[in-house]
């Protein structure tokens, strides 16, 4: 069998199932009556307005820090100074996240009773709005928070390629012997070409903040909540009318994804045009959203908190406010989640294997797709990164029907390797495109195959990259909220599902324990990655 035919089969096994997951979610999207329901019903307008304004904030807030952060690291040369807290920011789930800031925000929370009852007067906690706010102010903090450690991990697999980073460093010293200084010559040379590389991270962002469900149901708007959330809620009802509307309201907001992915796009164009004729950046220095060093402590600071809280909260007993510490520590949220088991297991076989399964399939692909295939079908490949989540898990629902796999562990299986497929390409590609075809041409002439070109030569050149992909595609499957209980129809349970169904009452113990066993099994893979791809040390032979 030859390389296109390989490809081909390959593509069938991956974009096969993308594609009619996708036709199943449009398809159960599409009734007129549906459609016609949607502006009729209270709440929204409010949640349309709501969803376009904490999307299209957090996905603006969260460019600006990255792109002013990776100016600061390239200028003064210190990225990997910049890049040595990601591992435990990417490792940090998406809920597990919104459950530390809710700790540390809420009127009861941490950092209100640092200042209670010495500065503020409070004995008891105040009614304010600092989470869960009918601004979505603390959706956007959590998503800004999050997305930014995501962009300058991709945008450090581009840097740290010794071609590009050759390449590019060559650039901004002509362009410094030109005039200009080294930041302006970042924003001019450089930025347009990155910007341009990272433009499926970004849209992938834009997405995600527009169609989020799982951390806006912790700290998200609750009256009205987002259009994502209102229609889970009307996906959750078992008339079919409500059901239909659900649906309906899941492909309206991959119409807006849409139109505000081509917005977007065009406007980035625009803006690249401006500075390539020399305008949009004036005088010695360009002004950035943040001080790149203040913001570099600001984000590190807030995971350290989170961590913290959820650590502390996972061994509170009675803690009442404004109490610092609680009056009592106990290990009775830890022995609940020790005796359920099961769920810790759960989300350890489903992310191995998911994330194994979708690393050999990229590898397979980056090395036998033609690079057009490649190049036309990344849209279709990156499906599930841009649709919404309650789309996605609608044409989920369906396909797992008529496949009779839904509430089996194949079925949870299948869908959860799709949805890491998409991280663990976008991880890994940089580094295996990029990678010197000298070496094989090198291999070719010394009469050497193909395998021993690649288990001897190839893969353990790139074993740090693959580590990290395959790293990626376990903590993503660990965040799985939506897919695992929709798809698993209740009969398996993960992590997140338990963290994030706990985070509505009021076990504060107990949705720590599990919000930090959520963080803790990515971190150790993530730890266990690194190790993996530590530079080969050798020892020099000593003379006799």
């Amino acid at each position: 069998m030859n390389r296109r035919w390989m490809a081909a089969v390959l593509l069938v096994l991956a974009a096969g199932p993308m594609l009619w997951t996708a036709l199943e979610a449009l398809r159960s999207g599409t009734q007129l009556d549906a459609w016609r329901s949607l502006p009729q019903e209270p709440g929204f307008w409010t949640a349309g307005a709501l969803t376009l304004w904490t999307g299209l904030a957090s996905t603006v807030l969260a460019w600006g820090c990255a792109a002013a952060l990776l100016a600061q690291g390239f200028v003064r040369q210190r990225l990997d100074r910049l890049l040595r807290g990601l591992p435990v920011m990417l490792a940090t789930p998406h809920a597990a996240l919104a459950i530390g800031l809710l700790f540390l925000l809420s009127p009861s929370g941490w950092l209100l009773r640092a200042f209670s009852p010495w500065l503020t007067g409070f004995d008891n906690p105040p009614p304010w709005p600092t989470t869960q706010d009918p601004w979505g102010l603390g959706l956007i903090l959590a998503l800004v928070v999050k997305e930014v450690p995501f962009l300058l991990w991709t945008a450090a697999t581009q840097l740290q390629r010794d071609d590009v980073r050759q390449r590019w460093r060559a650039e901004h010293a002509l362009a410094q012997t030109l005039g200009y200084n080294p930041r302006r010559a970042f924003w001019l040379v450089l930025w347009p070409q990155l910007a341009v590389r990272l433009r499926w991270p970004l849209l992938a962002v834009l997405a995600y903040s527009l169609t989020v469900v799982d951390m806006a149901l912790v700290i998200g708007p609750a009256t009205p909540p987002t259009l994502a959330v209102l229609a889970w809620q009307w996906l959750q009802d078992a008339q079919p009318a409500t059901y239909a509307r659900g649906a309906a309201a899941g492909v309206l907001l991959a119409l807006v994804v849409l139109g505000c992915s081509v917005i977007w796009l065009a406007t980035q164009r625009l803006l690249r045009t401006a500075l390539a004729h020399g305008r949009g950046v004036r005088g010695r220095s360009t002004p950035v959203p943040v001080r790149p060093g203040a913001g570099l402590w600001v984000l590190g600071g807030l995971y350290a908190g989170v961590l913290i809280a959820l650590a502390v909260g996972s061994f509170s007993g009675v803690w009442a406010f404004p109490a610092m510490w609680p009056q009592n520590w106990t290990l009775d949220a830890w022995s609940q989640v020790v005796q359920s088991s099961r769920t810790a297991w759960g989300t350890l076989w489903l992310a191995t294997l998911s994330s194994t399964i979708a690393l050999a399939w990229s590898v397979a692909w980056l090395e036998l797709a033609p690079p057009r295939w490649d190049q036309a079908l990344r849209p279709v490949l990156y499906l599930p990164l841009v649709l919404p989540a309650v789309l996605w898990v609608v044409g989920l629902y369906g396909v797992g029907l008529r496949w009779q796999l839904e509430g089996s562990a194949s079925g949870l299986l299948m869908t959860h390797t799709l949805m890491v497929l998409p991280y663990v390409l976008l991880a890994l590609s940089p580094a295996y495109l990029g990678f010197d075809p000298r070496y094989a041409q090198l291999n070719a002439s010394l009469g050497h195959g193909v395998w021993r070109w690649l288990w001897r030569v190839k893969w353990p050149l790139l074993r740090r990259s693959l580590a990290s992909a395959a790293a990626v595609g376990f903590a993503v499957s660990v965040a799985q909220y939506l897919p695992t209980l929709y798809v698993g129809a209740g009969r398996f349970s993960t992590v997140t599902t338990e963290a994030v169904t706990l985070a509505s009452g009021g076990q504060r113990s107990l949705t720590s324990a599990y919000a930090g066993l959520q963080i803790l099994l990515p971190v150790l893979v993530f730890g266990l990655a690194a190790w993996l791809g530590r530079p080969r040390r050798f020892r020099h032979a000593q003379r006799p």
